[in-house]
């Protein structure tokens, strides 16, 4: 059997019930962190579950995931993963892999950024697709241009854009997140090319760090929220068309 189980946003408090008595009936638990920052303390999770948890990189869930496969034909394993366990399709592939092997499944869902972002007063079921701003090595310099595309496509629909900052966890020592800083100046330098008006000194945008640890989001102009200093993991949020009810919440951040 093989349990997908949600760590939800911020540190081992987040894990639910249901997660924590799926974790101790497993035989083997693994911990992926590499799609996210977590803020947890990996020997206090140990304690809660009351086993031991070993941590897997990308290459164990991608490449060689044959092994987890192989386990999970006689065994219970479960991957504690950040957030709620479906959001990357890395592990709906994991999953399917696993059906495909005849190995019975079970997903224990948790919150998620696609659902905490609703702090910001937004409505949902407004925002269009996502984005990843990408470091600028991970594009040999290039601005990425698609990004601004879809933020444009989304404006234009009146949609509201989700801008995930990009991460580097491979190597947990030197494990480092994009600031809000560095996003906005990147989505600057393709509105200074593409010109455009799609993220000017003067567009409105919402900062929101380190979700789920009681943070608060942060709304105004980029010319005012480029100059403060956010705590990371953080992601932006570029607004559409707004609602009255969203615009009254927004001012009242």
């Amino acid at each position: 059997m093989l349990s997908l189980i949600g760590l939800g946003l911020n540190d081992e408090k987040d894990l639910t019930l249901r997660g924590i008595e799926e974790a101790k009936s497993a035989d083997k638990i693994y911990l992926d962190l590499y799609t996210g920052i977590w803020n947890g303390n990996l020997k206090k999770l140990e304690k809660i579950v009351g086993k031991k948890i070993e941590r897997v990189n990308r290459a164990e869930l991608e490449e060689n995931s044959k092994k987890i496969i192989d386990e999970a034909k006689n065994k219970k394993v479960a991957i504690l993963v950040q957030g709620d366990p479906l959001v990357a399709t890395t592990h709906t592939s994991l999953m399917l892999e696993a059906r495909k092997n005849k190995i019975k499944t079970k997903i224990i869902h948790n919150a998620s950024i696609v659902s905490a972002i609703a702090e910001t007063g937004l409505h949902i079921y407004k925002f269009g697709p996502t984005v990843t701003i990408p470091f600028p090595e991970k594009t040999k310099g290039q601005l990425p241009e698609s990004v601004y595309e879809t933020i444009k496509a989304n404006k234009e629909r009146g949609l509201h854009t989700l801008c995930l900052l990009d991460i580097v966890v491979e190597k947990e020592k030197n494990a480092r997140c994009m600031t809000p800083y560095e996003a906005m100046k990147i989505l600057l330098e393709l509105e200074e090319k593409k010109k455009e008006k799609v993220f000017t000194k003067e567009t409105e945008i919402v900062v929101f760090e380190k979700i789920g640890s009681g943070s608060s989001p942060k709304f105004g102009k980029v010319n005012e929220l480029i100059k403060k200093k956010f705590d990371v993991p953080a992601v932006l949020i570029i607004p559409g068309k707004l609602h009255f009810t969203e615009k009254e919440f927004l001012e009242n951040l």
